[in-house]
């Protein structure tokens, strides 16, 4: 493993705990969260401790094995596993990932024994991460033959190591492209309310010396007016079968305005982000957030306490807007209705 992947661990798991970076505290502390239960993981995805798709997926996983140690002398040990996915599952409705990881180790266990359940969640929870930091090793290098020399590219909220097992799905294809000396530079969106772009992406990307330059939200048409950028690269948390994309609040907007400008708008994402029960958007589940997210900053208000808030966690992309998918398998083009359907066709757990 080379020394960028060492530099960030969203998630560590030892014989009987799951440790999960505290990342409502970067980037100023690096801390980890002890979880000895699956109550202690849904607790550590709600208040975005640990955030991102897949690593929320892995998270799932690992909670649900300290669910099957915590049940071990329970009667009726399979039914009430279920019951604990269940809960786990909906820690957060947006991200598909964490239900197929749930449903995928689940599947495995049906007819074992109590102590084999243990043993083999365990081990499919770190054949998950394992493999997470793999397949987005592969969707940065297919990222590599999307772009000819050097590029600069835009990126909106976190999709690296914090994100994701290790790697990243769109930080992935930074990083590759930083390897082959093809990037020139990063531009990142705050990402409001919780500033993921800020706090964590350039976060990430200075531990990595990767060139970067933070800019609000607001300023994402003005960059790409200037021509400062030759593309936009995002995650996704949700992906239906039209292509389109449920990501984090803002991701729409820059969409609009990469096809105004006529720049390439790619995301890139696992194939256990593809839905394959979400025919559209309309299908995609969208998460709303504590009020107080937009009303205050850090516990500070920066607006009157009583004002309204509008606070959905995630928009949706439309599919006519993105210009390709960036997978493990390659790279998915339109026409959106039949390529998503021949990729991840025998994908689901």
């Amino acid at each position: 493993m080379d020394p960028t992947f060492e530099l960030v661990e969203a998630i560590r798991a030892t014989d009987n705990a799951v440790y999960l970076l505290d990342q409502r505290q970067l980037p100023d502390i690096v801390d980890y969260l002890p979880c000895t239960t699956g109550q202690d993981v849904i607790q550590a995805i709600q208040v975005l401790a640990v955030r991102g798709a897949p690593a929320i997926g892995i998270a799932g996983a690992y909670g649900l094995w300290l669910e099957s140690r915590r049940l071990r002398d329970t009667p009726n040990f399979h039914d009430e596993l279920k019951k604990s996915a269940e809960q786990i599952q909906s820690a957060r409705p947006t991200a598909v990932n964490l239900s197929w990881a749930v449903r995928y180790a689940l599947s495995h266990v049906q007819s074992l024994g109590v102590d084999d359940t243990i043993k083999t969640l365990k081990q499919i929870a770190d054949q998950l991460l394992a493999e997470d930091v793999a397949l987005n090793r592969q969707i940065g290098d297919w990222g590599l033959s999307l772009f000819d020399g050097k590029v600069s590219l835009l990126t909106h909220c976190n999709t690296g190591s914090l994100a994701t097992g290790g790697y990243g799905t769109a930080l992935g294809v930074i990083r590759s492209l930083f390897r082959e000396h093809r990037l020139r530079e990063v531009f990142v969106d705050e990402t409001r309310p919780l500033l993921q772009g800020a706090r964590l992406t350039a976060w990430e990307l200075s531990q990595e010396k990767i060139p970067a330059r933070l800019i609000t939200d607001s300023m994402a048409g003005s960059v790409m007016a200037q021509h400062l950028v030759d593309g936009v690269i995002v995650g996704a948390d949700r992906i239906a079968l039209n292509g389109d994309t449920a990501n984090k609040i803002g991701t729409y907007s820059v969409a609009v305005l990469a096809h105004y400008h006529q720049i390439p708008f790619y995301v890139a994402a696992p194939l256990s982000t593809f839905d394959a029960n979400a025919l559209s958007g309309a299908d995609i589940p969208i998460e709303m957030r504590n009020p107080d997210e937009i009303r205050k900053l850090r516990g500070v208000n920066i607006a009157p306490e009583e004002i309204e808030t509008y606070n959905p966690a995630f928009d949706i992309t439309p599919g006519r807007l993105i210009t390709a998918f960036i997978t493990e398998k390659g790279v998915i083009r339109p026409p959106f209705d039949k390529t998503i359907r021949d990729m991840v066709s025998g994908n689901a757990p």
